[in-house]
């Protein structure tokens, strides 16, 4: 009697180690898939679902093209900067096709809601810290570069699963399709922006930003931003950017043998520099700007330029024969003034 109730009681522990040890080796698994991240998650929601929804963006060489949005870029009383976005698709050329391969990444709920109340590609990332997402990430402030680099180690995820990609800022204007400009050998392996394109100057050098780039998936470029991520503790007060910038500067993509080329901003300009010439002008990106508001009102400004160019443009036989000295850019007003203005975040 004795004997048969200490079998029980062994077989109870057995069955408990057992499924300690399932769990383990279940978690370690899922984990193999994404070569061994970073030990933070980003995915509240099955693996499988961001296959599927990579799957459902790509283009047939495993490209897609990704923004970050949160709700205070979803949601408004006026128009939002989601609005914004969607709107430079329809108005630019060669743009309206591509939106099926553009994957919105939303990090709170509202977002998400938003996102698919648009029929467009969605994928919820969230993580640790929830809804606190959701609100206006002030430049530069604690939950602006916590998100930036939350967005790092998501697109860290989208390069293990074998998927190149353009990373594209939502504040970004696609007034062109890019990958005509873009570089189609598979040796490139990184195509960034920058705030200001400075001519003879070599890749490292320049003043990168990461509101837009192309990058391919491979070994070197995974590496990078390994590297890049694994930089996030040790880089208080600093927007993934500026180490990103800092990386270069040091030779890290030389050293892994990234082939880096940046682009010109008289092609993908911003608020930063300005590109010269409407008949080149791809994306137009409101950097160099504070707040959500600033930028909805001088992206606003930036489609009325365009629209306005475009229906000179109609008039004439060709693009060719529309002087771009007879069109300017409307001054950036609002984004000027939001650096010397209190701020009320968006909420």
């Amino acid at each position: 009697m004795d004997y048969s109730k200490c079998s029980i009681g062994n077989c109870a522990i057995a069955l408990l180690l057992v499924g300690v040890v399932h769990f383990f080796l279940t978690s370690r698994f899922h984990t193999s898939l994404w070569h061994n991240p970073p030990i933070e998650a980003t995915s509240a929601v099955p693996l499988d679902d961001l296959a599927g929804v990579l799957s459902k963006a790509s283009m047939p060489n495993k490209t897609v093209i990704i923004t970050i949005m949160n709700k205070a870029y979803a949601d408004g009383d006026g128009t939002t900067m989601l609005d914004l976005f969607l709107e430079s698709f329809w108005i630019g050329e060669g743009t309206r096709e591509i939106v099926d391969h553009v994957l919105v990444v939303a990090v709170d709920r509202t977002a998400y809601d938003r996102c698919n109340f648009r029929l467009l590609n969605c994928y919820e990332m969230a993580g640790e810290s929830g809804g606190e997402m959701g609100g206006e990430k002030i430049y530069m402030s604690e939950e602006f570069i916590k998100l930036m680099w939350r967005r790092t180690l998501f697109l860290l995820h989208v390069l293990q699963r074998g998927y190149s990609f353009i990373f594209t800022d939502m504040d970004v204007s696609w007034l062109r399709n890019p990958f005509p400009r873009l570089s189609t050998n598979l040796t490139d392996d990184l195509q960034i922006s920058t705030d200001k394109f400075l001519a003879g100057q070599p890749p490292e050098d320049q003043p990168i930003n990461t509101g837009f780039y192309l990058v391919r998936s491979n070994n070197k470029t995974i590496a990078l931003f390994e590297t890049w991520y694994a930089m996030k503790n040790n880089s208080e007060g600093k927007k993934e950017q500026d180490v990103l910038i800092d990386l270069m500067k040091m030779g890290t993509s030389r050293q892994l043998g990234i082939a880096l080329t940046t682009l010109n901003t008289l092609y993908f300009s911003g608020f930063c520099q300005d590109s010269k010439d409407f008949r080149a002008v791809i994306t137009v990106h409101a950097n160099c700007c504070r707040t959500i508001s600033a930028k909805v009102a001088d992206l606003k400004a930036v489609h009325r330029d365009w629209r306005r160019f475009k229906a000179a443009a109609a008039t004439t036989t060709t693009n060719k024969t529309t002087e771009p000295a007879s069109f300017r850019w409307s001054a950036h007003d609002a984004c000027y003034h939001s650096w010397n203005t209190s701020i009320t975040p968006v909420e």
